[in-house]
């Protein structure tokens, strides 16, 4: 297969499934009927209810939900062939992952801009949407050790054995440090000038986008800071408490908007080096399918369910859920941006997805083999350089690909820090209750957004900082059953309204047999760890969130059961 030709199908595959498919699911529920303002109108705060143009919350929106999973996900899933993975690709995110994302988004519009717990509170019970809070919270918690983790160990500085700083080894970690830290400055710049200077939105793009080449250009040329990873944890640390709680359109806002152009030239990078080389995927370094159960050194892996929670950002992940109705539904502008922003963003996503898969191919004909990271800059920038007279490109553009994949890494993080603060306020919080409503008592504490970000942020960087990779391979299960749950939330809310939720239910359900017996086998390989003798505690660990998650999943699919056939709430 020509990796061109199977670009072109996917891209034009995924813009019928946006305008027919999409188009469809906005009739069905109802979308743009009403005339009233979105929740970031009618709640507005100046903090976190804050109205954005449809372009800067798509660049916020897009550069949370896209983080490093559209190309770590795929090269996990490789082992099983390419056509089983660009299927999924494509299949998930038509039918799975943008029904979830924009079903997420539009119910959370309707429920004051709230959580995915919320809608449950409203259309199922309290006990349910406390059950999914604990359950997300925990999970954000992970994502946000994990991801500050990979932060700082990309900034932190190298060391031999006595302690001695290797600078040349640590050159490329202190100009990806530098870069990022100068990036969050010109945000900061950019949320000024056009929020309270009033600066046209075109120019301080330009300006933006110009700021963003320079600072590139001063970081890999100028990076005097070598620190240690632990000194960049605590760092970190300090930059997402502050992240989390500064109004959005100071930080959040510009930040995201501008790093979108990163991704947004990275796809332009890779489609530019798939043009251009257009080579084939050869079938004996890449097969097209290489079965159901396959030896990769590390025991058995079996395509069902391993590929359904590995691919997880590329077709669906439960993630999106959680990025649509907590931060995107608080921003955005008018109903009607609720499409291209979060159907539309998930599909530009299965584009990157697809490239991945381009990259994994010419990676392996050039020997870029070395991790997530080396298989996608060094398989796309091979390609390019690959085109007449532009070989003289390939270490700079291996650079800046590197460059781009860590600052979304750094994106992902302060989102799901600001995730965790809001799932911790609304457990606290009773059915329809916002936390402008909670004036007194104990709660009002708890609700607090410096009290619940200082609790997040602790917990996760100590977690980080310890043994948060113990228990990661729980992951990519607890994320699908995110996704799964978000669908079951939409589904019950679409029904109780008299709407369609039809499409909701095969995917609910396909997602929610995925997760379980993906957790099953998780339970199995870990008691045989454990029977072996001489396990650490993370075997232990993973056995028993493991058998809770299945618990969860059960309990909660009852109880969405019980509502979609009419059963009514409960307490």
């Amino acid at each position: 297969m020509n990796t061109l030709v199977l670009v072109l199908i996917s891209i034009a595959v995924l813009v019928c499934g946006y305008i027919f498919y999409g188009r469809w699911l906005c009739k069905q529920w109802g979308v743009g009927e009403t005339k009233e303002k979105t929740p970031a109108h009618t709640m507005e705060d100046g903090v976190d209810y804050v109205p954005a143009k449809a372009p800067v919350l798509m660049g916020h929106h897009f550069s949370s939900i896209a983080g490093a999973g559209p190309i770590t996900g795929p090269i996990n899933a490789a082992l099983f062939g390419w056509v089983p993975v660009v299927l999924w690709i494509l299949v998930g995110g038509i039918f799975f992952g943008g029904v979830h994302d924009f079903g997420a988004l539009f119910a959370s519009l309707r429920h004051k801009g709230q959580s995915i717990g919320e809608v449950i509170s409203a259309n199922m019970s309290k006990r349910a949407k406390r059950l999914f809070l604990i359950f997300a919270y925990l999970t954000l918690l992970l994502v946000v050790a994990a991801f500050a983790s990979i932060v700082a160990t990309t900034f932190g500085a190298k060391f031999d054995e006595a302690g001695v700083l290797d600078k040349a080894a640590s050159a490329s970690n202190a100009s990806v440090a530098m870069v990022s830290l100068l990036f969050i400055v010109i945000a900061i710049i950019f949320g000024f000038a056009v929020y309270r200077q009033n600066m046209s939105m075109g120019i301080s793009t330009i300006l933006g986008i110009v700021a963003i080449i320079i600072i590139m250009a001063i970081g890999m040329n100028f990076h005097p800071l070598y620190l240690s990873t632990n000194t960049w944890m605590i760092i970190v640390g300090i930059y997402i408490a502050i992240a989390s709680v500064a109004p959005v359109w100071i930080l959040l806002q510009p930040r995201d908007y501008l790093s979108s152009f990163l991704l947004y030239a990275m796809l332009a990078i890779a489609f530019i080096g798939v043009i251009g080389a257009h080579p084939n995927i050869d079938p004996e370094l890449f097969p097209a399918f290489t079965g159901f159960a396959v030896d990769n050194g590390n025991g058995v892996q079996y395509l069902f369910p391993i590929l359904f929670t590995t691919v997880a950002c590329g077709a669906i992940s439960g993630f999106h859920s959680l990025v649509s109705s907590g931060t995107t539904s608080k921003q955005l502008d008018k109903e009607s941006d609720a499409k291209p922003i979060a159907y539309g963003g998930m599909l530009l996503e299965c584009v990157l997805a697809v490239l991945t898969v381009c990259a994994i191919a010419y990676a392996r004909q050039t020997g870029h083999t070395a991790g997530a990271t080396d298989i996608f800059a060094g398989g796309i920038a091979a390609m390019v350089a690959a085109i007449p007279g532009m070989a003289g490109l390939e270490n700079i553009l291996y650079t800046l690909l590197i460059l781009t994949y860590s600052a979304f890494c750094l994106t992902s993080l302060d989102t799901a820090t600001r995730l965790a603060r809001f799932m911790f306020q609304e457990f606290w919080l009773e059915p329809g209750q916002t936390v402008a409503d909670v004036k007194e008592g104990y709660k009002k504490l708890l609700v607090n957004p410096y009290f619940a970000t200082a609790i997040t942020v602790v917990i996760g960087i100590v977690l980080g900082m310890t043994g948060y990779a113990k228990i990661w391979g729980l992951f990519g299960s607890a994320n699908q059953l995110l996704a799964g749950l978000g669908l079951l939330a939409v589904a019950t809310w679409l029904g109780n309204i008299g709407k369609n939720n039809k499409m909701f239910l095969f995917p609910m359900g396909f997602m929610m047999v995925v997760t379980i017996a993906s957790l099953i086998i998780t339970v199995k390989n870990q008691v045989g760890i454990i029977s072996a003798g001489g396990a650490d505690w993370g075997p232990y660990a993973q056995t028993i969130l493991a058998v809770l998650l299945i618990i969860l999943a059960v309990l909660l699919v009852i109880e969405g059961i019980q509502t979609l056939f009419g059963k009514k709430k409960t307490a």
